[in-house]
Order: structure tokens, then sequence, then C-alpha cells
């Protein structure tokens, strides 16, 4: 049985950091998907599932003023990657009040995010877990996941003092859980990265 007995207690972080390089630069989640940006698309399918959201995107973040967001840079210098996106998803959640006990990170680029995702993420978590990523047709999606707010101090020194930087050794430090998701159509887990896929996406939203 899941530790977690409210979902309330669970804020979620969008993770905007990317640059797009395979999309010509910039920030991917402004580009357009059938008629509206692709970070909108990936909002409406995280917010109702949780109790709060926040942006993690570095430079000026009036860019995502439209949104009506709070936007937060990377707690680590340097643009390390993804791990300092979820740390600051972290450090963001500590400061709030009352502060959240977990928060689920999922990248601006998947459109079709799981209703459910929170839902499903939270369900895995049993006793003693810190942290759950989503697993899809056996593959993990590591930034899509549940993390304890007790790992904040833990990902610093890994980012800072052991200099970790891949998702998946992370992963296994923290003895994450997997939890597979059921087969649906379009592939929940379909993540933008290049004109093709953006052009693919809008098919996928055209066709229903």
């Amino acid at each position: 049985m899941s530790n977690i007995k409210d979902l309330n207690s669970i804020s979620g972080v969008i993770l905007a950091g990317g640059q797009a390089r395979r999309l010509g630069g910039g920030d991917k989640g402004l580009r357009e998907l059938a008629g509206r940006p692709l970070l909108l698309h990936v909002i409406a399918r995280l917010r109702p599932q949780v109790a709060g959201l926040v942006l993690n995107a570095n430079g000026d973040p009036a860019r995502f003023g439209s949104f009506n967001l709070p936007v937060v840079g990377d707690s680590v210098a340097g643009q390390p990657g993804p791990l300092a996106g979820i740390l600051s998803g972290l450090d963001w959640a500590a400061a709030q009040s009352p502060a959240p006990s977990w928060v689920v990170t999922a990248p601006a680029d998947c459109p079709f995010l799981p209703r459910d995702l929170v839902a499903r993420l939270a369900a895995g978590v049993t006793a003693g877990a810190t942290a759950v990523v989503a697993s899809y047709q056996g593959r993990l999606q590591p930034v899509i996941g549940l993390w304890s707010t007790s790992l904040r101090e833990d990902l610093r020194r890994a980012l800072l003092a052991d200099g970790l930087r891949r998702v998946e050794d992370w992963l296994h430090r923290c003895n994450a859980i997997a939890i597979e998701f059921p087969l649906a159509a379009p592939d929940p887990f379909f993540n933008v990265n290049t004109a093709e896929d953006l052009a693919r996406a809008a098919d996928l939203l055209t066709a229903g």
C-alpha cells in the first residue's frame, strides 16, 4: 500500500530548460503545437493532478509570463542538466508553506502525459521509498518521476561534490522504483525533439 495518503501533498515541476538543439535552439516549450505552445499542452495534463505547479527554466522568466506560473532557475550553476532541474523543484517545494512532501517532475516536451500520472506514481510509493519513476514498454522515463523532498541534500551533494550528471545514475543511487504504465494511444510518453516529432504530435491531436 502506498504511504502517500493525500495527493494534495504533491507539487509539480515542469522541466523547461532544454535547449532544443534539434529544433534549431530556443525554448522547446514555446514551439507551437496545434495552435498553442507545446508547454501549454503539458500544463493542461499535469496541473489538475498536483497541488501546485512551477516551471524550471534558466534565463529571463518573463518569456513564460503568459503561463502565470512561478519560474525557478537551476540551483546549481553551469546548466548541468535535468538533475539540476529536479533539485530546483525540490528546493522550491521546501520553501513553500506548508511544504509538500513530494514533487513530481515532467519535461516540457511531452504533450500526452497520462491523466493519472501522479496517482499511478504515488501508488508505487511503498514504505521507505523516496523516488518512483515511470516506465513504458519496458523503457524507463527517467525525468518523469515522483521525488521525496527528503532527497534534496543528497541530490545537491551528488551534483556538487560527486559530479553526478546522468539521471539514470541518480535513479540507481536513490533506489528508485520503476512503475510500468499500461499501453495507450497515443503514446503517453511521446516527446517532441524534432520538427518531424512536432508535426507527428499535431497529427495525433487532430486524430483525437
